[in-house]
């Protein structure tokens, strides 16, 4: 008989929602219970998946039989949270990012290498088809040597999106603005495929919104391999547009755009050789592929977003509980982005080029 894993979720806000969906989408795991500080908030979701409501965390912890907790609380208050779970013997999945702080992402890991148990962080779109055949590609040198990463996030959030909870866009709990918020998946799955960052020039402005972060940043990057990248993010782009994530090398490209495979042409495929020129409009349209419609995005609607990517991910933490293997985004894979948007704080901060350890 396959094992039921018992879910617990800290947070019920959009996010906590979707993580229900998705939990319960898996037949081998089990949403047993939820917490939020807002009562009203918690006797909702736990309403909508028969489960028991919570409002303190350590009473959920003391109270319920629990394998994994996913914390879905603002981003500030990540490694709090993901700590008290841990310290609990529970297993933990962590919403992106995985904290804003250094100093707490290494508290993270050490509570985890402490106490033995899984911790992952989500990013979901390591699992899209699109990005495993971009990542495995690269993999195989398919796209030969990597000479340019991009990646490109014109969204939209209105005001009352920022004004409809206090720590949004707020350094204190969000962290950030687009870049730690919105944009850290795309940043993540650009340092996926192009590998380690190494140096950063960049930067920030708040445009067009009132709020403490910044609405808009541009950065130029340095990989460790010597390609160079660059990163344009917004939260002020009307109505909102497709993230576009774009990989170059001197045999193959690739883009990404809205999650989809929108164009792919290879070295190793071509019948005969590209002339000195490159190939025609013409031909460039031919190869590109379809991008099919899949209604509302995240640009426009964060409750639009699809709980499949998560799915994908929470079965990935059960199977590395299963295998006691390593969750594909674990901790110390997880804290790359990070360190990439802040990064760029310190470079738009400094007004100079900043180097990664």
């Amino acid at each position: 008989m396959t094992k039921q894993y018992r879910f617990g979720i800290i947070g019920g806000g959009v996010i906590g929602q979707l993580h229900a969906q998705a939990i319960t989408s898996l037949p081998e795991a089990q949403l047993v219970a939820v917490v939020d500080i807002i009562p009203e908030r918690a006797q909702k979701l736990a309403e909508m998946y028969h489960v028991r409501p919570y409002n303190d965390i350590q009473e959920m912890l003391k109270r319920e039989q629990l394998d994994i907790v996913t914390v879905c609380t603002p981003s500030g208050q990540h490694g709090e949270h993901a700590c008290q779970v841990m310290r609990s013997g529970r297993h933990v999945v962590v919403e992106k990012p995985m904290e804003i702080k250094r100093t707490a992402i290494e508290e993270m890991l050490h509570v985890q290498n402490e106490t033995g148990v899984k911790l992952a962080v989500i990013s979901q779109h390591r699992f899209d088809p699109a990005s495993r055949q971009v990542y495995d590609l690269v993999q195989e040198q398919a796209l030969g040597k990597l000479v340019l990463g991009n990646a490109i996030i014109p969204w939209w959030r209105s005001q009352a999106y920022y004004d409809s909870g206090a720590w949004r866009g707020t350094w204190e709990l969000d962290g950030g603005g687009v870049l730690m918020n919105q944009s850290i998946h795309s940043i993540d799955l650009l340092q996926w495929f192009m590998g380690p960052v190494k140096s950063i020039v960049a930067y920030t402005d708040t445009l067009a919104h009132r709020m403490e972060t910044e609405d808009a940043a541009v950065a130029i990057l340095r990989f460790a391999n010597g390609a160079l990248g660059t990163i344009s993010a917004t939260t002020g782009a009307y109505p909102g547009n497709s993230t576009r994530i774009e990989v170059y090398g001197n045999k193959g490209s690739a883009v990404i755009e809205g999650d989809k495979l929108s164009y792919l042409h290879l070295a190793r495929e071509d019948s005969s050789e590209v002339g000195p020129y490159g190939i025609s409009a013409e031909e460039r349209s031919r190869t590109a592929q379809a991008n099919a419609d899949t209604g509302p995005s995240a640009a426009q609607d964060p409750a639009a977003l699809a709980y499949r990517g998560h799915a994908l991910q929470l079965a990935d933490m059960l199977r590395a509980i299963s295998e006691n293997g390593t969750p594909l985004v674990d901790g110390y894979a997880a804290r790359h982005p990070t360190e990439i948007i802040l990064g760029i704080y310190e470079s738009a901060r400094l007004h100079r080029e900043v180097t990664l350890s």
